[in-house]
């Protein structure tokens, strides 16, 4: 398992649950405003960490953490990411999962075998601006569109989310993420944070006014909509 970095508590990652957060290597996407830039471009980089660290800090934290937030990246671009998730779960931790929804077959098997308790996936904007902002040329949107039904239908709790960035996203755009994911039980919207790393320094946040249109855009679409950050 490619683990890049370790974030040993985190009381936001997880709703509702004490969590630590493993990162990992690599991503399918190449989103001009992605925080995780080195996760992405030099995914066997870094400082690595064994999963034999991994877990011997995790026997540490019985009774103290409720469970795993497993991001990247893009965990389901990881090879072993089933028996990773299962040598969790067989720990007594549950398993919070993030993924941009670009594989739903593998999605699928994790569900079926038990082995994710909650899943956030990222909805980058509205279809016809998925590939500008995911900065993939002629990329197939089905995958994506697959893993929203996926999810919504699948019985484990779940939320979307989509940062927002104002070069990329405008209040049509979002009341258009409403209509693709409409039902969904929640939907958070975070303003996008320069994290000093970007692999674009042409990236802004939306203005408070603007997020909080944005949010009356998707009001009523989902069950529960909020600004997050």
């Amino acid at each position: 398992m490619n683990i890049q970095g370790l974030q040993k508590l985190t009381l936001l990652d997880y709703p509702e649950h004490t969590a630590c957060t493993v990162f990992t290597g690599g991503c399918n996407l190449r989103c001009p405003f992605c925080h995780n830039v080195p996760l992405v471009l030099d995914p066997t980089g870094g400082d690595r960490i064994s999963e034999e660290e991994f877990f011997s800090f995790l026997s540490t934290r019985k009774g103290l953490l409720d469970g795993v937030a497993v991001t990247g990246g893009e965990p389901l671009l990881q090879p072993d990411i089933e028996r990773f998730l299962r040598d969790i779960k067989e720990r007594g931790f549950a398993v919070k999962l993030d993924t941009n929804g670009a594989f739903p077959e593998k999605l699928t098997s994790l569900i079926k075998k038990g082995l994710v308790d909650y899943i956030a996936m990222d909805i980058k904007n509205r279809p016809e601006k998925y590939a500008l902002t995911t900065g993939v040329d002629g990329l197939d949107l089905a995958p994506f569109k697959e893993s929203i039904e996926i999810i919504m239908s699948s019985g484990v709790d779940y939320e979307f989310r989509t940062t927002l960035v104002d070069e990329f996203h405008t209040v049509e755009d979002i009341a258009a993420i409403g209509d693709l994911i409409k039902g969904a039980r929640r939907y958070f919207l975070q303003k996008f944070k320069d994290s000093g790393i970007l692999s674009e320094d042409s990236s802004h946040a939306v203005s408070d006014e603007k997020a909080d249109e944005m949010l009356l855009a998707v009001q009523g679409k989902v069950e529960y909509a909020a600004l997050r950050g």
